[in-house]
């Protein structure tokens, strides 16, 4: 039997991109969900999986996409139920929002282009995180942060100048601050779309040949990784061992 996965997209211009034919190669089945203009599921019941996309607004932007506050509480009640949950730039920032974590504007500015993230000691015995290499290829472009992780997460990969780049909270849920999913024409919107942010990356970080080299190599690490996510998913592969209880729930 498929794995049935909810995907939660805030943005039309954030699209699953790559991540999704990485989750339908493994076996997984897609549900994507347009919020402000699908109906959104007040929980997971009927999924085995959820992933939340990113976006251009701020994760507390509920007065300008009020569909926001729903996605919180669908991310907390994942969450508290066990669900393997995956949020990506956007989506972690409201995953660690939706569980006692702090999101505000990065105090350093954006931060934006291909970047290496670094594995953090915990990441070497988590299920997702093990088998990826100690510096990993990722895409940033983001200008919030999460400033505090919540108090039972956990924290996974860092970069110098914003610690806080993947966390798991609980056994199952997981949020990465950078992206893995973009292709190089969703890049390409986003920096024409947003060109204050791809001003802080490095000359030449959004050429084309650039773009071509860095996704080959997120697809070399990060394939593997959404394969291990269906596998939460489908409840083939064991969850973290976390003895930490009493998970605060927003």
């Amino acid at each position: 039997m498929s794995t049935r996965i909810l995907v939660v997209q805030p943005d039309t211009s954030v699209p699953v991109g790559a991540l999704g034919d990485w989750l339908t190669e493994a076996g997984a089945t897609l549900d994507v969900k347009l919020a402000g203009v699908d109906d959104m599921p007040a929980d997971a019941d009927g999924y085995d999986g959820l992933v939340c996309l990113g976006g251009g607004m701020s994760a507390f932007d509920d007065e300008t996409h009020p569909y926001l506050a729903d996605i919180r509480q669908l991310l907390s009640r994942t969450t508290a139920a066990g669900v393997a949950t995956l949020g990506v730039c956007l989506g972690g920032q409201l995953l660690a929002a939706a569980t006692g974590g702090v999101v505000r504007p990065g105090p350093e500015g954006p931060e934006a282009g291909p970047q290496l993230v670094s594995k953090k000691d915990a990441a070497w015995k988590d299920p997702l995180f093990a088998d990826l290499p100690l510096m990993q290829d990722v895409l940033e472009f983001h200008r919030d942060v999460i400033d505090r992780l919540p108090a039972q997460a956990t924290l996974l990969a860092s970069t110098p100048l914003y610690p806080h780049q993947a966390f798991r909270v609980g056994r199952r849920a997981y949020g990465l601050q950078f992206h893995i999913e973009t292709t190089r024409d969703i890049v390409d919107a986003w920096v024409a779309r947003s060109p204050d942010v791809a001003a802080v990356a490095k000359p030449g970080a959004f050429d084309a040949d650039t773009l071509d080299r860095m996704h080959a190599d997120i697809d070399e690490t990060w394939r593997p990784f959404a394969r291990r996510f269906v596998d939460l998913a489908a409840g083939t592969l064991p969850p973290a061992e976390d003895p930490r209880r009493g998970l605060p729930l927003a």
